[in-house]
């Protein structure tokens, strides 16, 4: 069926991508008054790769945004994490803010659940192609118009790639091997294992029914990612039958741009993880609902062609702490500088502390590297400063 062909629809805005900044704008819009489709190529709930933690950080975003205390899903709630590094025991924190941790499949499919209930129309279960000159995205058999776009379509974004010709820099990218255990297991730590890839780590997350575990790191410095997910499932005692799934990680090489013209780019599609933490449904969330408030905003003053701008405003924190991030992450995997880290994490329960802070959305990396840079010597603190 040819465009031309095709039965027309009009919302206020177009939504794509359902995951967590999806569901996060559509939500966010719908709720402001605002006619909005939202589109994916899956039907939900689906299974998705993640290691599905949420944070302090996490779950305030979804509080305000979506008012309520907890995602209405089977939750896992820890407040004791083990750290390790390069081999090595950092310790353990038994009193740390709560990290609660889901299945995306629950968590996802909830999330477009309130964005529906919201008064967002289902356009989900069909592949959706934007057409930003048309200002229309092309699905089952329908054309969708809008004065303004949200493409939440994850790391490998088509719509990123339409705009800007790819969806991420190959040579910053990460990339991440995850198994999942089906049974549930209570004494497994929630453990986090800095170096378990180069330039990346493990994790390993206790869920209501299962277990998952996975490793990342930048795909340019890990030419055999396997090696790394077999090494790391030996060292915890996992069976290596386990079916492996992998993805792209968009490392904190965020897009400073997070679009172009009326069409915004949010979440992972817009660069939006954290390079030390490997977080990214936090800012997935909160990027979802920031766009959606520029979108909001710049309708009601008939200018659409204003919508970007005040969302490359409003993003200015999260560009900050990633930017703060990535010069933090040379001290942790740069050989020269990796015993200096070990040492100062080991020895100092203050900085494990303000790490777990970070997660809980109660600081933010400047204090961080300025409490980290009190234990440097010069040519390591040169490093973290970027001189």
């Amino acid at each position: 069926m040819t465009t031309r062909n095709r039965a027309e629809q009009r919302f206020d805005l177009i939504v794509v991508g359902a995951g967590p900044a999806g569901a996060s704008a559509a939500f966010t819009a719908a709720k402001s008054g605002l006619r909005v489709a939202l589109c994916d190529k899956k039907s939900f709930p689906r299974n998705k790769l993640c290691g599905g933690g949420l944070t302090g950080r996490a779950i305030t975003h979804y509080r305000r945004i979506f008012s309520q205390t907890l995602p209405p899903i089977p939750l896992e709630k820890r407040t004791e994490i083990s750290f390790h590094a390069f081999g090595q025991d950092l310790g353990t924190n038994t009193d740390a803010p709560a990290l609660h941790l889901a299945m995306r499949r629950d968590l996802d499919a909830a999330l477009v659940e309130a964005a529906l209930a919201s008064g967002a129309v289902d356009f989900t279960g069909s592949p959706a192609t934007v057409e930003p000159t048309e200002k229309s995205v092309a699905t089952d058999g329908m054309i969708l118009r809008a004065p303004l776009i949200i493409a939440a379509d994850g790391v490998n974004s088509p719509t990123a790639k339409l705009l800007f010709g790819q969806a991420f820099a190959r040579d910053q990218i990460g990339f991440a091997l995850e198994v999942e255990l089906p049974t549930r297991d209570p004494s497994r730590a929630l453990r986090i294992d800095f170096g378990a890839a180069d330039w990346g780590y493990g994790w390993q997350f206790p869920k209501h029914d299962g277990t998952t575990i996975g490793v990342g790191g930048v795909l340019a410095k890990n030419a055999d990612m396997k090696a790394h997910m077999s090494a790391y499932l030996a060292k915890l005692n996992v069976p290596d039958d386990l079916t492996v799934k992998g993805q792209f990680l968009p490392f904190g090489d965020f897009r400073v741009q997070p679009g172009k013209d009326q069409v915004l780019l949010a979440g992972d599609a817009a660069g939006l993880v954290d390079p030390i933490t490997g977080e990214g449904i936090a800012h997935a969330l909160h990027s979802g609902e920031l766009a959606a408030l520029a979108a909001t905003e710049s309708l009601k003053l008939g200018r659409p062609d204003q919508a970007l701008g005040l969302y490359q405003k409003s993003l200015a924190p999260i560009h900050s702490g990633l930017r703060h991030a990535n010069r933090l992450r040379p001290l942790m995997f740069n050989e020269r500088l990796r015993p200096t880290f070990i040492k100062s994490f080991q020895r100092s329960k203050t900085l494990r502390t303000e790490y777990l802070r970070l997660l809980a959305g109660e600081t933010e990396y400047g204090p961080l590297m300025q409490k980290m840079a009190l234990r440097l010597p010069g040519f390591a603190l040169r490093a973290l400063l970027g001189r």
